[in-house]
């Protein structure tokens, strides 16, 4: 889904952003140009950046342990 129309910017392209460790509105502003023309889309974009935030955070401890686990078995064959 579009969020920012003014510069064609998609929620996918905000969780990409925030994957690669832009954790804020103005750093999204500064790499995506998110709300920079109208500031319609500032609301949803800080919305898409927030959820995205808050489910890697809860998938972060999952997926350290999967990874412990793994690093487990191989040190055991």
């Amino acid at each position: 889904m579009i969020v920012c129309v003014c510069n064609n910017i998609s929620d996918r392209e905000i969780r990409q952003a925030a994957d690669s460790g832009l954790a804020t509105m103005s750093a999204l502003r500064d790499d995506l140009g998110v709300g920079t023309c109208c500031g319609k889309c500032k609301s949803c974009a800080k919305t898409v950046l927030r959820k995205h935030l808050n489910e890697s955070a809860d998938r972060a401890p999952a997926m350290q342990a999967k990874s412990i686990a793994f690093q487990r078995s191989v040190q055991a064959a």
